[in-house]
């Protein structure tokens, strides 16, 4: 299976680039990671709405550029649907069985995701109600692709 990160903005802060490291590394085994980062705007501390959307879909034009039409789109969405670390491993398993060979998880900067992106992804996920930086976000969802597979495989680590 490919596994794509396509995350807009770059980390900066070398324990969130560590920890990506370290996750990439043992997601080796499991999967073909790639992990693709995009510009994103800057935004004004008191941008509008409008200004939000304009940010949104500057960034969106970015993100779609990578996005592949054979590829299981998942959006990370404060508003997209909460599963367990379970019923994740559970999903990337039979997306998997369905003959699924390519899925990428979209993460959004600091003013979310662009709505074309959201409504062009196959599902949209959330880990939280709670905002994340994207920054840790990253290393959240890679560390629950890597759980997933430990769990898909019946290895130690889930607990």
């Amino acid at each position: 299976m490919k596994i794509t990160v396509l995350a807009v903005g770059k980390i900066k802060e070398k324990y969130f680039t560590d920890a990506v490291k370290e996750y990439s590394k043992r997601l080796g085994r499991y999967c073909k990671l790639e992990i693709i980062e995009t510009a994103d705007e800057k935004t004004p501390d008191s941008a509008s709405d409008h200004e939000n959307r304009l940010i949104r879909a500057k960034e969106g034009e970015r993100l779609n550029k990578y996005i592949k039409n054979d590829a299981y789109v998942i959006a990370l969405a404060i508003n997209g649907k909460q599963i367990s670390s379970e019923q994740f491993a559970d999903k990337v398993d039979k997306l998997g069985v369905q003959g699924v060979s390519h899925i990428i998880f979209i993460i959004g900067g600091s003013t979310g995701l662009d709505d074309n992106i959201l409504k062009n992804a196959d599902e949209e996920l959330s880990f939280s109600i709670m905002t994340f930086p994207h920054q840790m976000m990253r290393v959240i969802l890679l560390e629950q692709i890597y759980r997933a597979y430990r769990i898909i495989h019946g290895e130690p680590y889930h607990k």
